[in-house]
């Protein structure tokens, strides 16, 4: 049978498709193009043909799998306001589980000062900060001091769950409870006057879901 000629579109999604396959191992910058080539059975060179850089074919995987992880983040918004955020942050939890030393790569990317990985970080982040900013309403979400608290608390979960995930020293549902109990403390702290306690008040408390632990 003769094999279907793959159209542009299709072949850089395979490549896409490997090298994120690869992250789960490894971090982006020890992606090998070689290897990454040998499993599409094309050259080095043509792959160079839908990527005209090594970045460039960072950057495409790196956002596809900051894509994913915001898919995969993202809450049921027909849930209450304070199971939403225990899911948001449960899946999240569950990611840097299962992709900690990847994701570990990603912010010292970032920190290092790449401009290519700074600016996925800073994409993924604000996305991410996004889906509580929706959760918490557009009043909260309007408030300056807010979003400042919630920009600093996501930077105290990503700290947080890349440290527990390295040898699990607690529960995950204990760790959820306790990051979302921070935030609210945050809120009522920074923003009395905001009806925060309401929104995060965990009236239906939820450990880890089997939807966290999709691949």
């Amino acid at each position: 049978m003769t094999r279907r000629r793959l159209t542009a579109e299709e072949r850089r999604r395979q490549l896409v498709g490997i090298g994120l396959t690869m992250l789960v191992e490894r971090p982006i910058h020890e992606l090998s193009l070689d290897d990454v080539a040998a499993a599409a059975g094309i050259s080095r060179g043509l792959l160079f043909h839908y990527f005209p850089t090594k970045d460039a074919f960072y950057v495409a995987v790196l956002e596809s799998a900051a894509r994913r992880l915001v898919r995969q983040t993202a809450p049921d918004p027909d849930l209450p306001p304070a199971r939403q955020l225990r899911q948001s942050l449960d899946a999240f939890l569950a990611f840097v589980e299962r992709r900690r030393e990847p994701y570990l790569a990603l912010i010292r990317g970032a920190a290092g000062g790449a401009e290519h990985v700074v600016r996925v970080h800073d994409d993924t982040r604000a996305a991410l900060t996004d889906q509580v900013h929706a959760v918490l309403g557009p009043d909260a979400a309007g408030d300056a001091r807010v979003r400042l608290i919630v920009s600093g608390w996501f930077g105290l979960v990503e700290d947080t769950a890349l440290a527990w995930a390295k040898d699990r020293p607690l529960p995950r549902a204990d760790l959820l409870e306790l990051l979302a109990g921070s935030l609210a403390a945050l809120l009522r702290t920074a923003a009395p006057d905001l009806a925060v306690d309401a929104l995060l008040d965990p009236q239906d408390r939820i450990g880890t879901s089997p939807a966290a632990n999709t691949t």
